[in-house]
């Protein structure tokens, strides 16, 4: 087992603990962590609750299973608000513990709905696909979803600890795969040294470990997104636009990956890196193995209106970008430039097609 502490201030720091069979470790964390809880809330999905490994999912105490629906429009209010009351009908008080087991869209959605209930309530997070392990699960960012965006609603609210169960990626099917690179390849650009693709000649569980380390510094730095965190955003500008555009055949990381060629030309558009950097993005993305066209069909100006809207814009269009000191957080970004370079790369799709 790898542990990598997330050490934040006023003893609200916790441990994420990565390594096969770590769902097993559950009991002893709430028993260590929340000494006072008497109950607890597990909320998963149908076929994860349905799956042999989720017999070991044991919280140490009394507990029920709550299942949420698949797919990001199982990611709504409603859905937490459905969360919440059956927390109240098992008597769940706020001195005892929600568990959320599964991928992003759970953990997102049951932190959240602890986040809310009792005005919080302390959770756990047994993360289960490689999405939520290298980025989902970790930094306390929760929320849910509404028609006008993604995670448009949310709270920051850290969880009591994360265990990050690396057998349970054997099941996951290429796509998902896919997906969880989507979100490493964005910690290529963020990490140490000059971005590649080298990060997936690791061992999975130190691709895990390497992934959690640089999400725990940003975040111990800045918390609630005030300035640095909001480079964990890096490509999920435009990546959130084309998952709220319905109609794209896209994960939650390959629409990342997209996002992430898409910020690098339009940081170059607007003089901040040169073509060299632009064809690194390319190849990192490339070297892990997925693909940066915009999707066919994808029309420039809807995606822009949805970009205009997302949870990190101040009033103006805001962008997380490479630069000459590095990916930063850039306001006030012309609509007109932003706009150009999703024509372009529209027009590269059609030519590719």
């Amino acid at each position: 087992m790898i542990t990598v502490p997330v050490p934040l201030a006023d003893g609200r720091g916790y441990d994420v603990v990565v390594g096969g069979d770590a769902r097993r470790q559950l009991a002893g964390l709430v028993a260590d962590r929340l000494p006072g809880a008497r109950r607890a809330a597990v909320v998963t999905q149908p076929a994860l609750a349905d799956a042999p490994w989720f017999a070991d999912v044991d919280p140490g105490l009394p507990f029920d299973v709550h299942v949420v629906p698949d797919g990001e429009d199982g990611k709504s209010m409603a859905t937490v608000e459905g969360l919440c009351r059956a927390f109240a009908g098992g008597g769940l008080a706020r001195t005892d513990v929600v568990v959320a087991v599964g991928g992003g869209l759970v953990t997102d959605l049951a932190g959240f709905a602890a986040a809310v209930y009792h005005r919080g309530t302390a959770y756990v997070n047994v993360a289960t696909s490689l999405l939520a392990q290298v980025d989902a699960a970790v930094g306390g960012k929760t929320g849910a979803n509404l028609a006008e965006g993604k995670n448009l609603v949310g709270a920051f609210w850290q969880p009591s600890g994360v265990l990050c169960d690396t057998a349970t990626l054997a099941t996951l099917p290429p796509r998902e795969w896919a997906c969880g690179r989507g979100e490493m390849a964005k910690y290529a650009f963020l990490g140490p040294g000059e971005p590649d693709a080298s990060l997936l000649a690791l061992p999975v569980d130190d691709q895990v470990a390497r992934c959690v380390a640089v999400k725990a510094d940003v975040v111990v730095d800045d918390e609630r997104e005030g300035g640095r965190r909001m480079i964990l955003n890096y490509g999920h500008t435009l990546a959130h636009a084309l998952e709220a555009a319905s109609g794209y055949d896209l994960r939650h990381g390959e629409a990342v990956a997209v996002g992430l060629v898409y910020a690098a030309l339009l940081a170059r558009r607007m003089g901040r890196i040169d073509d060299d950097r632009v064809t690194l993005h390319r190849r990192v993305v490339a070297g892990f193995d997925l693909a940066a066209a915009l999707p066919a069909g994808a029309d420039p100006a809807t995606l822009l209106s949805y970009m205009a809207r997302d949870k990190k814009a101040r009033h103006d269009l805001t962008f997380v970008l490479d630069g000459p000191d590095g990916v930063q957080p850039v306001t006030g970004v012309d609509p007109e430039l932003a706009l150009a370079t999703l024509v372009d790369m529209a027009v590269d799709t059609a030519a590719g097609s």
